[in-house]
Formats: C-alpha cells, structure tokens, sequence
C-alpha cells in the first residue's frame, strides 16, 4: 500500500474513529483527542501495516490500546474527572478517600464481602489486595480461568447486595 492509498484510507476511517471514540470516552472533546491521537499513531507506525490485511481492525485495535493505556494511567496517577459543566481535572486527595461517608461506605461494603461464600470471597479478596491472577491460581490451586470466573461472580452478587454502590465513580 502506498503511502497515498494509506493517508487516504486512514482519513476515510476519521468518522468511524470518531464514533468509536464517543462508545469509549462519552464526551466528544476527548473522542477528538483520541482519534487525532489514534490517527497519529497509526502514520507514525505505518511500516508496521501488513498488507492485504484488514485495515480498519488494525487501526481500531490501536485506538483501543490507546483508550486502555491512557485510562491505566490516569487510575495510577490517582486522577479522576470531574463531571461538573466545567470538567476540571481533579487529583484524588486523602481527605476525599478518608472522609465520613466512605468510612462508612466501607464498612457496608465490608459486611457484604464477607457474607460471600469462600469459594468467591477468597480470590475476591485476594484480587482485591493486589494479587495478580495467575498467583491466585497457584496459592488457591486451582485454574487461572476459575480464578478468573470466581472473582467475575462476586462482583455481580456484590453489585446485586449493593446496588446503590453500582454507578458510583468513586
């Protein structure tokens, strides 16, 4: 594929990008950013485009890394998005995770937890501390995928006893 056809597939793509975009960050200043980004990727690692591929998956699975690489980020820096009308960039400061109504809310969440069987409980808990998957699997003893699954089905039944939890950001 020549550099012309590429340029011209790519920007053809723009409005498949766009709403692609809008389906992973639900605000269209940051679907904007993702696409320009996503594009921008796409030019600058062009050489890496097998041709006679499907084209508009290998672009699209790059817009999807960006989107997951981007929000792994932003959950490590410990920042979240306002969603006032003046979308201000917050950081998430001790007070907020220390405050009366979380303590609270801990507790509750706490409770619920425990009120699961151990089967779910046990690699729940374990994810929760940091764990990673394959070190459940092998302390539990059982398969990665069970693992997987197991911790899967407690937080649907932790959603169902905690629904007022459900779409909470914090």
């Amino acid at each position: 594929m020549s550099t012309v056809e590429f340029n011209n597939t790519l920007t053809g793509l723009e409005s498949y990008l766009m709403a692609f975009a809008m389906n992973y960050t639900k605000n269209v200043e940051d679907a904007r950013d993702l696409t320009q980004e996503t594009m921008l990727k796409a030019l600058r690692y062009k050489d890496y485009y097998t041709p006679q591929t499907n084209f508009k998956a290998w672009v699209f699975t790059i817009m999807r890394n960006i989107f997951i690489n981007q929000y792994r980020r932003k959950v490590k820096s410990g920042t979240i998005f306002d969603n006032s009308t003046d979308l201000y960039l917050l950081n998430n400061n001790s007070e907020e995770r220390n405050s009366p109504d979380n303590y609270i809310a801990g507790g509750e969440i706490r409770s619920k937890v425990d009120q699961l069987s151990e089967e779910y409980k046990e690699p729940f808990e374990m994810h929760f501390l940091g764990f990673k998957y394959k070190e459940i699997a092998e302390k539990l003893n059982i398969p990665i995928g069970t693992v997987k699954s197991r911790i899967f089905i407690a937080r649907q039944k932790l959603m169902e006893m905690l629904p007022e939890y459900r779409y909470n950001n914090n």
